[in-house]
């Protein structure tokens, strides 16, 4: 998780070296990066669980098979991306928010991006089928590699060989591509499990409905997300470049804070998995209290930090006084609410492994869309730049609310289990 929140804060910061509309277009762009990132991860979820079905049963096969048509519908969906993109880029970049000084910026920064679609989409599936066969460590060393190349190659390709945004741009697909070779090495030298062939690709509906019912729900979520980022550089457009580019840093610094959160979620997962599965409820109810206590704990402090700080940490990616005057009250208005995450995503994680789909979905939605978006369009509309900067916080406390209800009961029962002495459950 903080991997990829490296690679979308070193573009950010790089670029907002360049001037304020460079670093909005940053903003701008990351709809389409996401999206593409969608396509990847929708079939590397649902085709991970199959597998991972599959080579339960043994059936090695059909495992084969559904790794390489996650892949290979990966390349082709995302070179669709590639040239609709291109034919379509200047409406496409003012759909996603950019103003007419921000366009040229933008439309340099999406025309390299695009073309990178099919391998950024690839890496994705084989980053999660590596994990779903239980090779993680081949997975990390895949999507670190990368992400660390695009580090060094950012100030080179836009200050040293002064190609300015699309510089920023060229370093992330290039770091991409060389994160799809690292992984696809893992397949073609054996040292996965599965193998990657074109003979195995097997286009049937059969294929792509065992894949769609796992995918589906990460579909709707990172969707969401999307759809949540380009409603809030349209509701930030009306109030300028420097607006569009003090929420984008904002979006950059929590962000990676809550990549920490969802990393240390994930590892809460599986000890919520299997005591459920096993019978132990009251491990699940110890687990999920210890996790929520933790991570409160730590987001209490970061968004201490943050907000304490907030004007020089918005410096450092962008040092504009109005960008910074923005961006500092949006980050601290989001600090004081930020506490309230840790409750709402260990919630959501645990549902999403003791088979509550339902509240999952709800609680995963709710945050990046059906309570922040109609909130973002309500408060801008009433309240102008303020209402833009306010809406984050809203939404989770109205997320965290809405959260509470849904997760009382189940904690409730869970915690209602005796314990004997020697911390077994009975």
């Amino acid at each position: 998780m903080l991997v990829t929140a490296l690679y979308n804060m070193a573009d950010t910061f790089f670029v907002g070296r360049i001037n304020t509309s460079a670093t909005a277009a940053v903003g701008v762009v990351f709809p389409l990066m996401t999206s593409i990132q969608v396509i990847g991860i929708t079939l590397g979820v649902g085709s991970g669980s199959f597998i991972a079905r599959l080579l339960g049963q043994k059936d090695s096969k059909r495992a084969n098979r559904a790794t390489s048509t996650a892949f290979f519908t990966a390349l082709a969906v995302g070179a669709l991306y590639t040239v609709g993109g291109e034919l379509l880029l200047t409406p496409l970049m003012r759909l996603l928010g950019s103003t007419e000084s921000i366009l040229p910026y933008a439309s340099g920064y999406a025309r390299v991006v695009l073309f990178g679609a099919p391998f950024m989409a690839a890496a994705f599936v084989m980053n999660v089928n590596l994990r779903s066969e239980g090779s993680a460590v081949l997975s990390m060393i895949g999507l670190a590699s990368g992400a660390i190349l695009n580090i060094a190659l950012d100030p080179l390709f836009i200050f040293t060989f002064r190609m300015g945004i699309a510089g920023a741009a060229a370093a992330t697909i290039l770091s991409q591509f060389v994160s799809f070779c690292i992984l696809l090495s893992h397949y073609l030298s054996r040292r996965s499990t599965l193998a990657i062939d074109p003979k195995n690709f097997s286009p049937k509906w059969e294929m792509y409905w065992e894949m769609l019912k796992s995918g589906l729900p990460t579909l709707f979520r990172q969707s969401f997300v999307t759809i949540a980022v380009i409603t809030l550089n349209l509701a930030a457009r009306p109030f300028g470049d420097a607006a569009l580019a003090g929420m984008t840093v904002v979006n950059r610094i929590m962000f990676f804070i809550m990549a920490m959160l969802i990393g240390f979620g994930q590892g809460f997962q599986p000890v919520a998995a299997f005591n459920y599965t096993a019978g132990f409820h009251h491990r699940v109810y110890q687990a999920f209290r210890f996790s929520v206590a933790v991570g409160t704990i730590a987001l209490f402090f970061c968004a201490l930090g943050a907000g304490v700080f907030a004007p020089f940490i918005i410096a450092i990616f962008r040092n504009d006084i109005e960008v910074i005057q923005i961006g500092s009250l949006a980050l601290r208005l989001q600090c004081v609410t930020l506490p309230l995450s840790p409750y709402i995503v260990i919630s959501n994680m645990m549902f999403q492994y003791i088979g509550k789909p339902v509240r999952a979905s709800i609680l995963a939605l709710a945050r990046q869309g059906l309570v922040f978006i109609p909130v973002l369009l309500v408060f801008s509309s009433l309240f102008g730049l303020f209402g833009v900067q306010l809406s984050q916080a809203v939404a989770d406390v109205l997320t965290f609310v809405l959260a509470l209800p849904l997760t009382a009961g189940m904690v409730k029962t869970l915690a209602t289990e005796e314990v004997d002495n020697g911390g077994q459950a009975v």
